[in-house]
């Protein structure tokens, strides 16, 4: 089951490596301490977000890439399951587009879509 931990959204004009200080903070360290690994694909690479997990806590910044062996699409086993968590979220129709003016708005819909989603599957169970 995908679970959002936290969101942060910002302008297309800003990288994924840059826009990951406004995730891996000290706050989200304190509320999630029994994570130990992130998973990010190379958008995230670099001495930039590794600084920006060591300054908050004990990230583990883990890159998933390709194997240079594969050929056509593969299913990366932990990038899809950000992929597929997207899509769950784009299923909500006001997060189908992006038509949001603020920041606050866009993020406050991202939580009560995830809301929906881990109440369903808590509810089946």
């Amino acid at each position: 089951m995908g679970l959002l931990l936290a969101v942060a959204v910002h302008p297309a004009d800003v990288q994924d490596r840059d826009g990951a200080a406004h995730v891996l903070t000290k706050r989200t360290r304190a509320r999630f301490p029994f994570i130990e690994a992130v998973f990010g694909d190379a958008g995230y690479r670099g001495e930039r977000v590794a600084g920006t997990a060591r300054s908050s806590g004990t990230w583990r910044i883990e890159i998933v890439t390709r194997r240079e062996t594969d050929q056509g699409f593969i299913v990366q086993a932990k990038r899809w399951i950000v992929e597929r968590t997207l899509a769950w979220i784009s299923r909500h129709r006001r997060l189908a587009r992006d038509v949001e003016c603020l920041t606050k708005s866009a993020i406050a819909f991202i939580r009560l879509a995830m809301i929906k989603i881990m109440m369903r599957r808590l509810a089946r169970q």
